[in-house]
């Protein structure tokens, strides 16, 4: 099979442990792009940190960011599709997460350089508080969150540490069953996990698949690889899903092949293996 399009998961799976590219998985993918393969970032992280990834990698195609809520074009930062949050269930997720500390709202708000809303930074965990201060530039501090906000609402989370969010997951995904996404992720440039709440179609592989139809590529021609839970979708339905060496239990269970893991340079030994 030739595989024409690649959903790349970025932390865990393209970065190494310490969070850098590394000059083998750079080259890999720039080969693979030679080789014909559209390469699209799918990642959890907001469009303004995974864009400098992009633009280092040479990338062309869109970049799905927010674990798929949002797809934007890489030159113009358009966005091109969205899944906001609806506000009937605003106040609802957010009396739901200040049980782990102080919220966190991600807007879709690019080109008015706000991503994220929140309180007080004394009303968040200390996990939370080390990582506003190091994004406080895009971040804008405000009395309360109550009201939502003039922009679409991508994902509303909170990060804390991992026994308090494993506990709080169940009670979220119990009050809000149908009516939203909830992840639980491992933090991984910083301490702690993650929980967050997305509109409840939102993936990485609603996005990706949506990319690919729209270029006439069809499911058995995408490749998928990643580490982590919101990575479970596009492994488990790409043509070819392949699980990091240090993934999650549950995505290797769900993967076609499991590569070597980030400190191995798993995404070279796959690329090689499945693309050149």
């Amino acid at each position: 099979m030739r595989y024409r399009l690649l959903g790349l998961d970025v932390d865990g799976t393209l970065l190494d442990p310490d969070g850098q590219l590394r000059p083998a998985v750079q080259q890999a993918v720039a080969a693979a792009q030679q080789h014909g393969l559209h390469v699209v970032l799918c990642t959890g992280r907001r469009f303004r940190t995974a864009l400098p990834l992009a633009q280092q990698l040479q990338l062309r195609d869109p970049v799905v960011v927010h674990n798929g809520a949002l797809v934007k074009d890489l030159r113009s930062g358009m966005t091109l599709h969205q899944s906001y949050m609806s506000l009937d269930m605003y106040a609802e997720a957010l009396a739901l997460l200040r049980q782990g500390g102080g919220p966190m709202v991600y807007v879709d708000a690019f080109p008015e350089d706000v991503d994220i809303l929140t309180e007080g930074l004394e009303r968040a965990h200390p996990f939370q508080r080390t990582y506003l201060h190091d994004n406080l530039a895009h971040c804008r501090i405000v009395q309360d969150i109550d009201t939502p906000p003039p922009y679409g609402v991508l994902m509303m989370s909170v990060m804390a540490d991992e026994a308090h969010l494993r506990i709080l997951r169940p009670q979220v995904q119990q009050r809000l069953a149908g009516r939203a996404r909830v992840n639980l992720l491992m933090n991984k440039n910083y301490q702690g996990y993650i929980l967050e709440i997305l509109h409840p179609t939102v993936s990485k592989w609603d996005a990706l698949h949506r990319l690919a139809k729209g270029a006439g590529i069809a499911t058995e021609e995408i490749m998928a690889i990643g580490d982590d839970e919101n990575d479970l979708d596009m492994i488990r339905h790409a043509g070819l899903g392949v699980a990091m060496g240090n993934a999650a239990e549950t995505v290797k269970a769900v993967a076609d092949f499991i590569t070597a893991s980030n400190a191995e340079d798993g995404l070279v030994h796959a690329l090689y293996r499945f693309v050149l």
